[in-house]
């Protein structure tokens, strides 16, 4: 999951929410120096993860997209996942996807100061460039792929990646629609 299953897996907790939103910028346990709730995103962030990453279904998608990605098809799989969300938006929320995303850039302007200082620049660049809502589109998906691979370990094998994704794009998403429905349960369950 990338950040706008994350986002939208937070609940309506604004800490919360923010607190996932970070939950790869702060490794180990650099997370204690935050409030209750912005803690409890960040773990939140890492149980989603957890779940995902040994989730059978997903696993059948990061495999598709090894041959272009290798170690980091799961990247990959969690970007192209959040794809699939928005594509499906009105399928899991009564709140525009238009709507929910500028409450997002909320959150993350309102605690701009709370943010790790190197990921001050990403966020801004984030929020100035809707990656939340470009998602949708797949050659915004595309260019978020190449973009990783210049600032990022990503191989830069964007084009392989894509035709991988174009030649399976409706198996991916079966998987998404599997997988989905399987984390929110996952969660009302054990997290909430």
């Amino acid at each position: 999951m990338n950040f706008l299953a994350h986002t939208y897996l937070s609940g309506n907790n604004p800490d919360i929410i923010f607190g996932n939103f970070i939950g790869d910028m702060i490794k180990g346990t650099k997370y204690k120096i935050y409030s209750e709730n912005i803690i409890k995103g960040i773990l939140l962030h890492r149980k989603i993860d957890s779940y995902t990453d040994s989730h059978p279904t997903v696993k059948k998608s990061i495999y598709r997209l090894r041959p272009a990605y290798g170690k980091y098809a799961g990247v990959a799989t969690d970007i192209l996942y959040d794809h699939y969300l928005s594509q499906d938006w009105n399928k899991y929320s009564d709140e525009k996807l238009e709507t929910y995303v500028e409450r997002i850039h909320s959150v993350i302007l309102e605690n701009y100061r709370k943010l790790p200082r190197k990921s001050r620049r990403f966020a801004v660049s984030f929020i100035k460039k809707k990656r939340l809502l470009c998602y949708k589109d797949l050659k915004c998906f595309r260019d978020v792929l190449n973009k990783m691979s210049v600032y990022t370990s990503l191989p830069y094998k964007t084009a392989h990646a894509m035709q991988i994704i174009s030649e399976n794009y409706d198996s991916f998403k079966e998987e998404f629609n599997t997988f989905f429905p399987d984390i929110i349960n996952y969660l009302d369950n054990n997290i909430k």
